[in-house]
């Protein structure tokens, strides 16, 4: 299983935007329904108010790279360029 964690951090006052477009757009559930998709969820900081925390769950590495060719990606990565000013992204390992 692999277990992602990646902190988003919108440009001020974007953050709930660019998370409602993933959801309205119907970006969110097709993730959800890829083949080896655990977990993808959103979370906000309530210490910090242009924070987005993104967890996602593969069941392997190999589902996980799959899920980076998808074409809604595309859509989400145009998404992000609009609202996100920086990304840092990390491995969980669960013990």
């Amino acid at each position: 299983m692999l277990t992602l964690y990646v902190k988003y951090t919108a440009k001020p006052g974007c953050r709930e935007s660019y998370v409602r477009d993933i959801v309205s757009e119907g970006i969110l559930t097709t993730i959800r329904a890829e083949d080896g998709c655990l977990r993808y969820d959103y979370y906000f900081s309530a210490q910090e108010e242009n924070v987005v925390l993104l967890i996602e769950q593969w069941e392997s590495e190999e589902h996980q790279r799959i899920h980076m060719q998808q074409p809604h990606m595309t859509r989400l990565r145009e998404l992000k360029g609009q609202y996100i000013d920086d990304t840092q992204m990390g491995k969980v390992q669960l013990l």
